[in-house]
């Protein structure tokens, strides 16, 4: 968003930090969600907003993002190539410290097993219902010993104590995950939500469905949207959710508690030529920033 950059985390200021990952040392598939963040970061550029009264959403009839509100961009976590436990804990000290200087972290993925050591480092914040939006159900145990893989971070999530609740929403397809991973993540007591019950019942029953918290952290794999929309990532699965679908949600989440963080993770830019797969996920990432410090507004 043009926003201003701070890579000294000791020295951060701000209410919102933005964190890029650009890793894919976890991917199963089809690699290349190293070179998400500088992806979403150029199509934030779209939606740069130098209105110091912030920027008017006509769908809601309210504003957003006015200028008591200081987003930064803190460039992306320390990444060493073929080291996945380094790795981890490179991102998992760079939430840290932006956790502890009182910012909410905002992660760009990288593929989807960075959630894992970035809901580790939220464990000063006491519980946390974690929400995912997501083709793929993510609770497989392992893969040849590989624990930490993009199809496992729901069940590494599972296994923390900080978290506390669960909710999965858009899972659909043949070979989402096996049928042991689903009886697994219910017998844990996550809520199941596929995208056919969203799409036929409603966001409401969704948003229902969804355990009470005070604290909420979002993982967001672009994958839960339609690939019709947006084709740039690496497993894409027929049948997503909309755009007023996953926006609806979002919204919706900040009303029942305080969204203490979020990821979008799984954008691979080389598969949308188009390009326009960054520019839906800055958009998705900026409105979902609006509506978490607007709840804090109110």
């Amino acid at each position: 968003m043009k926003k201003e950059i701070c890579t000294d985390l000791d020295r951060l200021e701000a209410d919102v930090a933005v964190l890029g990952v650009p890793y894919d040392m976890g991917i199963q598939y089809r690699s290349g969600t190293n070179q998400g963040p500088e992806c979403i970061r150029a199509g934030s550029k779209l939606t740069a907003f130098t209105n110091d009264d912030g920027v008017y959403d006509p769908d809601r009839d309210e504003m957003f993002l006015d200028s008591r509100w200081r987003i930064v961009d803190c460039g992306d976590a320390d990444i060493v190539h073929g080291d996945l436990e380094q790795s981890f804990r490179n991102i998992e000290e760079s939430v840290r410290k932006i956790v502890a200087r009182g910012a909410i972290p905002v992660v760009m993925g990288g593929d989807h097993s960075i959630t894992i050591p970035v809901v580790r480092a939220l464990d000063s914040l006491g519980p946390v219902c974690v929400v995912q939006i997501d083709a793929h159900l993510d609770w497989c145990d392992e893969r040849a010993g590989q624990k930490l893989g993009q199809g496992s971070p729901m069940r590494r999530l599972s296994e923390m104590k900080h978290v506390d609740g669960m909710a999965q929403v858009g899972i659909r397809g043949l070979g989402s995950s096996m049928k042991s991973d689903f009886e697994a993540a219910r017998a844990y007591g996550s809520v199941i939500i596929s995208a056919r019950d969203v799409k036929k019942k409603g966001i409401d029953y969704a948003l229902s469905q969804i355990p009470p918290a005070e604290r909420y952290y979002i993982t967001y794999d672009i994958d839960g949207t339609d690939p019709a929309l947006v084709t740039g990532t690496g497993t894409p699965s027929a049948g997503g959710l909309d755009y007023y679908e996953i926006n609806d949600l979002l919204y919706g989440i900040t009303k029942k508690g305080e969204v203490v963080g979020f990821d979008l993770v799984e954008v691979a830019p080389q598969y949308d030529p188009s390009g326009y797969t960054g520019i839906f996920a800055a958009r998705m990432m900026i409105e979902f920033m609006g509506y978490i410090l607007k709840s804090k507004e109110r």
